[in-house]
């Protein structure tokens, strides 16, 4: 792997993941992630942290939040978007469990290429401000600037798409 492709800061992060009773006769439960933790809690995966009637709210589990200096831009659209969001992307497991944590992600564009296997949870959670301080931080210390270059089209030679004899005389 190029050092260019490595992530300079990895910060970890928890994930909450509600499952709600279905009202549908193609799935039992629904799930999605609510909530992204500023830091890896010490409590085990799959835990459960709140039973409300038919829902129930829980700890999924730890995943980091890789930065990348060549995608500062895009954290920093998200940071002025008023409502900085983390993406998280549940994926189907084959295990006990029905889903296992993919990647969270503060790249919007990454979450939404996420989005391509029609099988992955995908959710825009709230950023907490812990995180939100890191990123700001990592973008002012990290952005450049790229200048916008547009390409000129060239003109069409003329000449080269005029209708030309073959050698036999035919055209």
């Amino acid at each position: 792997m190029s050092p260019a492709a490595l992530p300079l800061l990895r910060i970890s992060v928890g994930v909450v993941v509600e499952r709600r009773k279905a009202d549908s006769p193609w799935g039992d439960f629904l799930w999605r992630a609510v909530a992204v933790l500023p830091d890896e809690p010490d409590t085990r995966a799959w835990t459960v942290l709140r039973e409300e009637g038919e829902t129930i709210l829980l700890y999924a589990g730890s995943a980091m939040v890789d930065l990348f200096p060549s995608e500062t831009a895009r954290y920093r659209d998200n940071l002025a978007s008023g409502s900085p969001s983390i993406w998280t992307v549940l994926a189907p497991s084959e295990g006990v469990l029905p889903y296992s944590i993919a990647a969270v992600t503060a790249d919007p564009a990454e979450g939404e290429a996420f989005t391509e296997a029609g099988a992955n949870l995908v959710e825009a959670v709230p950023m907490p401000e812990a995180l939100r301080e890191a990123i700001e931080s990592f973008v002012a210390e990290h952005h450049v600037e790229r200048v916008f270059f547009k390409r000129k089209r060239r003109q069409a030679d003329t000449e080269a798409l005029a209708r030309r004899q073959h050698e036999d005389g035919h055209e």
